[in-house]
């Protein structure tokens, strides 16, 4: 019977149990969870993202099932670091995030792409499904103010959406259309869903 901090060695390789309840265990989680996490936004980053999509392809391919995906940013970003300052900017993107997390579902993923752009991985969403979603995270940013510091400020996203039911899509391909779809919602106007 194995215990807490016992060695295995299994061929060349020498493994260490740790149980659930140890020191040890927490701060091996906490490391993990840090190199999949993005610290300002606690959505997760791009790396797993890249990650998660690509075990989320292979999957829908084998199985014949659909996969949306959804890549939106906050429009006029810039305007509101240059108005309201950098720390403002961080607030919008974390409360952007704390909104949206609270929406995504355990089977699905929502990560920060880079800056203030975001994506949303949906497993089993056709692309119908999809618009849904996105047209529920465009409301969740633009029809409640956000506030910071006693200033009161809308904030819009703008929502390029993609899906593929049962093919095998390169990822960057994927990501790709996705992001085409959110370049020309914002070229249209911004706060647009396309896709």
């Amino acid at each position: 019977m194995l215990r807490d901090a016992d060695f295995v060695k299994i061929g060349a390789a020498i493994f260490k149990f740790l149980s659930g309840s140890g020191i040890e265990a927490s701060y091996h989680e906490e490391i993990y969870r840090m190199t999949i996490v993005d610290a300002l936004t606690g959505a997760h980053n791009k790396r797993y993202f890249l990650e998660f999509l690509e075990r989320e392809i292979a999957r829908c391919a084998r199985y014949r099932r659909p996969l949306s995906l959804l890549m939106f940013d906050i429009d006029h970003f810039k305007q509101i670091n240059d108005k309201h300052g950098h720390l403002t900017g961080d607030y919008v993107l974390r409360e952007m995030s704390r909104r949206l997390l609270g929406r995504v579902r355990r089977e699905e993923l929502l990560a920060r792409y880079g800056g203030e752009e975001f994506a949303a991985v949906l497993p089993e969403t056709d692309l119908s499904g999809a618009r849904t979603f996105a047209e529920q995270v465009r409301r969740l940013i633009c029809d409640q103010p956000f506030e910071y510091e006693g200033d009161t400020f809308a904030v819009t996203v703008s929502v390029g959406v993609t899906c593929v039911e049962g093919q095998d899509i390169d990822v960057s391909a994927f990501i790709k259309t996705a992001d085409d779809n959110l370049y020309r919602a914002k070229r249209e106007g911004r706060n647009r869903v396309i896709g």
